[in-house]
């Protein structure tokens, strides 16, 4: 009887882990047509990408972008943000919230990894949970710590190595114009309704 439960949640994974392969061409022919210019995307360097990745975690995008340009235009590296003086930088970032940042967890670092330096890591936040738990059809809590390191768990191992930059950034467009929070999906325009 064990040795069946094995093999069936084997079996699970195996359906699991081909289904999100499945949906590597489509998600990135999506994201290569509909990706949004941003500033952070026309020059992926790590620095840029950090900070527009720690902006974007309390903030809209639209609302990101002049915080971002004006940011970088006063600071546009590690060493003059080392250098500033706090009141500086607290008067840079007013508006922006996260006024203490407690450290770079799983997403912010797999975000930077992938977008900047092109590493096969995941990157899932909040919109990355949604559009894996719809496309797997799953009903695990998103909220939970455990559903968050699962998906990170199988989309390390279904991701495409070579395009781990447009995979994560396609996952987070698609979350984030696609298949909504607050809201209904909209369906007839994502590329993974099929999947």
């Amino acid at each position: 009887y064990d040795r069946l439960k094995v093999s069936e949640r084997d079996d699970e994974t195996l359906d699991l882990d081909a289904r999100l392969r499945a949906m590597n061409g489509p998600l990135l022919a999506w994201y290569e047509e509909h990706a949004r210019i941003l500033p952070w995307r026309e020059n992926p360097e790590g620095y840029r990408v950090w900070i527009s990745e720690i902006m974007l975690q309390q903030t809209r995008v639209e609302a990101v972008k002049p915080y971002f340009e004006r940011f970088l235009e006063a600071l546009p590296d590690v060493a003059s943000l080392a250098s500033v003086e706090d009141d500086r930088l607290m008067k840079l970032w007013e508006g922006l919230g996260y006024y203490k940042l407690p450290g770079i967890g799983s997403y912010t670092a797999g975000a930077v990894s992938s977008i900047a330096f092109g590493h096969p890591v995941p990157a899932v936040d909040g919109n990355v949970l949604r559009v894996i738990s719809r496309v797997t059809a799953s009903r695990e809590d998103i909220l939970k710590a455990s559903t968050k390191k699962w998906m990170e768990t199988h989309l390390r191992g279904t991701m495409p190595k070579d395009r781990a930059s447009h995979f994560n950034q396609g996952l987070i467009e698609i979350g984030a114009i696609v298949c909504v929070p607050n809201g209904a999906p909209h369906s007839a325009e994502c590329p993974l309704e099929s999947i």
